[in-house]
């Protein structure tokens, strides 16, 4: 793939030896963590692989035992097959910023609406508008992103198109009409944000209308009221952030998700983002692309998990970190 039309059987083994190709799968295994890790371990000879062979990668050397060198440098995760020898940190920074805006805008959406419409339904219990909303929720819910991208795109972006104003498909950031410079088209984020916050927009509206139902039913939240307390005071004041747990929960892992789900909307939308990079490099079989892709939106979970946890103190002070 490297090679391309100039292959040749000389060429091929200086590829494969200059990235480990030649080695067996447990050794390449023990490279690519070794290249992972900040604390990492190099051969200085130059017939072995070696992630410091190449002099554009910087790392400072701490001290020298025999052929090993060890060095502290930052993660590597190798170069793509596919793009001329880029570096896959650089192909990850120029896409995951755009993913984490569209994340965050879909979050906050979802956020917003979602305990809105979760306390509505849940002040007009088994009303029609509590039946319309836990219909719209869950239809919401079981609605695939990839078809309501489809239907989304197709019904805003093309038959609505002269109301809406809006493009079945288009990025953050786009071309001018000359081809000199970028700008930011803030309205192509609208549809995939829409799109990929309906999903968790359901779910955060029945956990909030469940929860807050429960905590309706607590000794006081009736001596609020007894005390005089309006229903929005008792809702501000004492219930919604004692209802907010589960929601903080369902909001943590699917925003750590949304990483992950955004594949499937950024690729219909042409959004130039992570998602879309895993689509292009599993089309192409980048793999190394693929695999940094994959351990960024795992750390990015992880973080997310952990942050959770920390903000549970302050919403449950019952709730300590051990």
């Amino acid at each position: 793939m490297m090679l391309g039309q100039n292959e040749d059987s000389k060429q091929l083994a200086i590829v494969k030896a200059k990235y480990g190709f030649d080695k067996p799968i447990g050794t390449q295994y023990l490279y690519y963590l070794n290249d992972l890790s900040p604390l990492s371990f190099h051969s200085t000879s130059k017939n072995d692989y070696t992630y410091l062979r190449n002099g554009k990668y910087t790392a400072s050397k701490l001290f020298t035992i025999g052929n090993t060198t060890t060095v502290l440098k930052f993660p590597y995760l190798r170069e793509s097959f596919t793009k001329q020898g880029k570096k896959v940190t650089q192909v990850i920074g120029e896409t995951l910023p755009n993913t984490f805006v569209l994340a965050v805008s879909a979050i906050v959406i979802a956020i917003v609406l979602g305990i809105i419409f979760g306390i509505i339904s849940a002040l007009y219990k088994d009303t029609w508008i509590d039946k319309i909303i836990q219909i719209l929720s869950t239809l919401g819910m079981s609605v695939p992103s990839f078809f309501s991208a489809i239907l989304f795109a197709w019904l805003f972006g093309f038959v609505l198109h002269k109301y809406t104003n809006l493009e079945m498909t288009g990025s953050l950031y786009e071309l001018d009409d000359f081809g000199e410079r970028m700008h930011i088209k803030w309205k192509n984020l609208i549809l995939p944000a829409i799109v990929l916050g309906i999903r968790p927009l359901a779910v955060v509206i029945q956990l909030m209308r469940n929860s807050l139902l429960e905590v309706f039913n607590q000794d006081y939240i009736r001596t609020a009221r007894a005390k005089g307390l309006n229903e929005f005071q008792v809702i501000k004041r004492h219930a919604i952030k004692n209802a907010l747990n589960p929601v903080v929960t369902a909001i943590s892992g699917w925003f750590a998700s949304m990483l992950a789900g955004a594949v499937f909307v950024e690729y219909i939308f042409g959004w130039n983002g992570l998602g879309k990079e895993i689509v292009n490099a599993l089309n192409t079989l980048d793999l190394p692309v693929i695999m940094g892709a994959v351990l960024v939106i795992a750390i990015v979970f992880v973080s997310i998990n952990i942050l959770v946890d920390i903000i549970y103190t302050w919403l449950d002070p019952k709730v300590k970190l051990q």
